[in-house]
């Protein structure tokens, strides 16, 4: 007779956290060399002589690709063990990565980062199944906020590694990509070593799913949550996208800052970011286990985060200085604390189809952001500013609380904390 699996959810907690601690690492990489074009933006767009828009461009063809990448792996997920998958893409976007440090010319650099956004795709429907299959749903928000904040990790690091190996030299940006691009391999390492392939493994209906173990795909996609999480992740997504790549921007161009501390600068924003994700996913187990509903104490959390993004607005009444910066790091905080709780949405949907809702909703994510960022850089050099765009892009998350609030959970649905 065989042995049956361990349920998932009875695994010791130092062995849970210990995985949720190298999706963390996954997720740095990703950022990482995700982030190197965003802080080699001026010497990129110096060198290929690029516009504002044109820039945009590439950044559109970056979330176009993500958006394909994210029903392919969304797909896979499902059907393939995400040991061995999140190895491969993991592997195939570090390779994207270190050859745009090889790049040419402009049409070269437009296939690099086509790459990089389609297999970097593959590592959220491969993460967020992930955490599913090794936490229950009270414990998500946290394991989701613990797997979201390596994303802040990667780009605290990126910024200083690129200050060190960008010289004087404006082609030096391209040893930045060569460095960043070789970290994922040892990542592999520690995940074949650490990983077993039943550590991912768990029953994919748990108390919090809302869909039926039978149920198809399409009859998911079009349910009154599906469409609301479309909804919200246009929004939050769009809002991130949009700061994570133009910052750098609105800082050394529009504000005055020197690239020097424009890296700095950078690299304490991710900081904060990073304390908004851990906190978001922190504050709502908190709350979810001593004052209010599961969803309650989400939704509360969502709304503060989107509070505290929509501060941006004040940007252009601010000059040069602390108060400015300031505002950008509260920005920061509730721009990626949205996240964890999204994702913990996502993950009350179904279990037998994580990995594709992941997916499906990847392709609404990036689509969305796709066309703001070129509408971004086509304002931007229209206005010769970037306070407007930043302002639209700002207030969008606050919009996204309305149908998780008013629409999302019904009383049937609703669900009292534990004593």
């Amino acid at each position: 007779m065989t042995a049956a699996p361990p349920n998932p959810l009875h695994r010791s907690a130092a062995r849970k956290w210990t995985i949720c601690g190298l999706l963390l690492l996954a997720s740095a990489i990703n950022y990482m060399d995700r982030q190197t074009l965003a802080n080699a933006a001026v010497r990129i767009k110096q060198e290929f002589q690029l516009s504002r828009e044109q820039y945009g461009h590439i950044e559109a063809v970056f979330a176009y690709a993500f958006a394909a990448g994210s029903i392919v792996f969304g797909w896979a997920a499902d059907r393939f063990s995400v040991r061995w998958l999140y190895a491969i893409v993991l592997t195939l976007w570090s390779l994207a990565g270190l050859a745009t440090g090889f790049v040419h010319n402009e049409q070269e650099l437009v296939w690099c980062r086509m790459a990089l956004g389609f297999f970097e795709a593959g590592h959220w429907p491969c993460g967020i199944r992930a955490t599913r299959a090794l936490l229950d749903a009270r414990e998500r928000s946290l394991g989701n906020s613990v797997l979201q904040s390596g994303t802040s990790i990667g780009a605290i690091i990126t910024p200083l590694i690129m200050g060190v190996l960008m010289t004087s030299e404006l082609s030096t940006w391209r040893t930045a990509f060569q460095v960043v691009g070789v970290t994922g391999f040892a990542w592999l390492v520690l995940w074949f070593a650490l990983v077993r392939g039943s550590d991912l493994s768990a029953p994919v209906r748990d108390e919090k799913d809302v869909v039926a173990d039978g149920a198809g795909l399409w009859s998911l996609a079009f349910i009154r949550r599906m469409l609301i999480v479309f909804f919200v992740v246009a929004c939050i997504n769009t809002t991130w996208q949009i700061l994570r790549a133009w910052l750098p921007q609105v800082i050394q161009e529009d504000r005055g800052y020197s690239e020097q501390d424009t890296l700095w600068f950078t690299s304490a924003w991710y900081f904060a970011t990073d304390i908004g994700c851990i906190g978001a996913g922190a504050l709502a187990v908190w709350l979810g286990r001593r004052k209010f509903s599961v969803h309650t104490a989400r939704v509360i959390v969502f709304a503060a985060c989107g509070a505290l993004c929509a501060s941006c607005a004040l940007t252009p009444l601010l000059a040069h200085g602390w108060a400015l910066l300031a505002v950008f790091m509260l920005t920061g905080a509730g721009a990626l604390g949205v996240f964890p709780l999204y994702h913990a949405f996502t993950q009350d949907l179904s279990g037998r189809h994580q990995g594709k809702i992941t997916g499906i909703a990847g392709v609404v994510a990036w689509v969305l952001p796709a066309q703001a960022q070129e509408f971004f850089g086509r304002l931007a050099d229209r206005t010769h500013s970037f306070d407007q765009g930043l302002i639209l892009a700002s207030c969008l998350p606050l919009i996204a609380v309305l149908p998780l609030w008013f629409l999302w959970e019904s009383k049937s649905d609703s669900q009292t904390p534990s004593s």
